[in-house]
């Protein structure tokens, strides 16, 4: 299919009325600030309109087209993104476009069919329906036996879900014809470590073998008994740290939650040298560059204890994601609900593209460091990748 019956095709189904939900992400430009558009179908005033939800770093903002002038729009978010994930009645629809916009079109026929609501109000859709019983949800305790969410655990309800978003973004970079292997460090309770299992062994089906690791003996127990229960038979949770870990050659998606300061660094490391192609990475506790920062011309911010915090925190996670890009990585900062430490967080996104750093990408690095007088941890642990 070529790029242009794309279009005819998508816009067809469009134009039919069969559009549930829509999804274009992955912007070609890194330094676009609208991270992603949604599309949904609603009612205004007795006609037909698409309703399009621009996502920002940290604001929304709404534009309501009729059906009619929606194809303008279409051209121009083709122009923008080159991945969308499209829900119509009868069925999925995934699109990636590369660069020269050749096509990859994958659909998926639903069973049943599924009903177009085109209320204004209507609830907000997740990955995980807050109507439907999920196990271990349930056995968790976000969800009563009958499946409605809790109301003290709707913001962990709301994580979850940001959370699968990620790893819904994430499946075309996973190998298609051989078992997946995640590691998870850091795991802690473990809601996001069963989320990501539940998601891409329940619902996608995919052949997976994931490990959560944390140092809280009693915390793994629980949850390897809650695995078994629920015969979650590729899922198990071992004792330890990032440090002592050295059972794996090769590992295809890394996740790392709140590991403190530079144990981040430590995972992140890690996940290089096996060569992992996802790594998402929620890091806490920067103090690695706040001890070192020595940079006179930015005394009259750095005078300040908290405003010098909240920089070096800004500063390392750029920093970071900076050496995973030379490291050959396509690498985004996106903001993720956490409710376990802050309102929001940042989390570290990673796709492994094997591209090398221009010299110009490297004097910029460079300049950086040099300005704010840094030694990163994680510059010299992979130092030799770029």
């Amino acid at each position: 299919m070529d790029f242009e019956q794309m279009k005819e095709q998508f816009l067809n189904r469009i134009n039919s009325h069969q559009l549930i939900n829509a999804t274009f992400s992955q912007p070609r430009q890194k330094s676009n600030e609208l991270k992603r558009v949604k599309l949904k179908p609603i009612e205004l005033k007795g006609l037909y309109h698409i309703q399009l939800e621009y996502q920002y770093e940290r604001i929304l903002k709404h534009e309501n087209i009729l059906l009619e002038k929606f194809s303008d729009s279409f051209d121009i978010l083709l122009q923008q993104f080159r991945q969308i994930h499209a829900q119509f009645t009868d069925e999925k629809i995934h699109i990636q476009l590369s660069k020269k916009n050749k096509v990859l079109w994958k659909v998926e026929k639903l069973e049943k069919a599924k009903q177009v609501n085109l209320s204004h109000n209507r609830k907000k859709q997740y990955l995980l329906d807050e109507s439907t019983p999920y196990p271990f949800l349930i056995r968790l305790g976000v969800q009563t036996e009958d499946g409605k969410v809790k109301k003290q655990k709707f913001d962990k309800f709301r994580q979850i879900n940001r959370f699968v978003e990620f790893i819904d973004d994430s499946l075309q970079h996973l190998p298609k014809d051989r078992q997946i292997r995640i590691l998870d460090f850091g795991s802690g309770k473990s809601y996001l470590t069963f989320a990501l299992y539940h998601y891409l062994k329940i619902e996608k089906g995919l052949d997976i073998r994931v490990t959560g690791l944390d140092l809280k003996k009693e915390v793994i127990e629980e949850c390897n008994r809650i695995a078994h229960d629920l015969h979650y038979d590729q899922l198990e949770f071992l004792v330890g740290d990032i440090n002592d870990y050295n059972d794996e050659n090769a590992v295809d998606m890394v996740v790392t939650l709140h590991a403190c300061d530079v144990a981040t660094d430590l995972a992140l490391a890690r996940a290089v040298k096996w060569g992992a192609k996802v790594i998402l990475s929620v890091p806490c506790c920067q103090h690695e560059l706040n001890r070192q920062l020595n940079a006179p011309a930015l005394d009259i911010m750095m005078q300040h204890g908290l405003i010098k915090e909240r920089f070096a925190s800004l500063a390392t996670d750029s920093i970071r994601a900076e050496i995973l890009t030379l490291a050959g990585y396509d690498t985004q900062l996106l903001e993720f609900i956490d409710i376990e430490h802050t309102p929001k967080n940042i989390l570290i996104r990673a796709y492994f593209t094997g591209k090398k750093p221009s010299l110009e990408q490297l004097e910029r690095y460079n300049s950086f460091i040099q300005f704010l007088s840094a030694e990163p941890f994680l510059q010299k642990e992979l130092q030799q990748y770029f």
